[in-house]
């Protein structure tokens, strides 16, 4: 067992709890795992190849409209990891929210997608977990958010369940095509 990563869950979930603590609507409403109207739509993505598409129209990410990965935990469980990834994002409602995290390769395939069913405008940064991402301790992953207006672009992790996650800057076309692969969101409950 790695009491590391058991300590970096836990840091995530007393960082998570000190935030409800300070906002009293939070506290009412957020956990450190997913609420259960979000599980339906937290499944696995297939691991898929991303067929080569014409580039996605480009967003103006330039006013800051995209969702930072702040930190990244996992749980040991060989071969079937639970992640908890924390989250900055600048959600004003249904209108402008981030809408989903996600698990990839290093060569870009999509691994695992949790879709974000809500806006988080009083919980900022916020924590959702989602899983099990069937990868081996060792092998090497990227974690990004997404803005369901201003897609990719924010800070990315790079890491392993073994080694733990660091900031990384993907190249330019990191995985351009995976953005309209399922599981999708299909709304946005507030």
């Amino acid at each position: 067992m790695n009491h590391t990563r058991d300590r970096e869950w836990c840091s995530l979930a007393a960082r998570h709890s000190r935030n409800a603590e300070s906002n009293p609507i939070a506290e009412a409403t957020s956990t450190v795992t997913p609420p259960p109207t979000d599980t339906p739509t937290a499944i696995p993505a297939k691991p898929t190849e991303a067929a080569p598409e014409e580039a996605a129209p480009e967003m103006d990410n330039a006013a800051g409209i995209v969702a930072d990965v702040i930190s990244v935990g996992t749980r040991d469980e060989p071969g079937s990891y639970n992640f908890s990834v924390e989250i900055s994002s600048p959600d004003t409602g249904c209108e402008q929210f981030a809408d989903w995290w996600e698990v990839l390769s290093e060569d870009g395939q999509l691994l695992y997608r949790r879709i974000l069913l809500h806006s988080h405008v009083t919980e900022q940064p916020f924590v959702r977990s989602g899983g099990p991402v069937e990868i081996a301790a060792d092998e090497v992953v990227w974690v990004r958010a997404h803005m369901n207006i201003g897609g990719y672009g924010g800070q990315v992790f790079k890491g392993s369940a073994a080694a733990g996650f660091q900031p990384a800057e993907p190249g330019p076309s990191f995985a351009s095509g995976v953005e309209n692969l399922d599981p999708l969101p299909t709304g946005c409950a507030f």
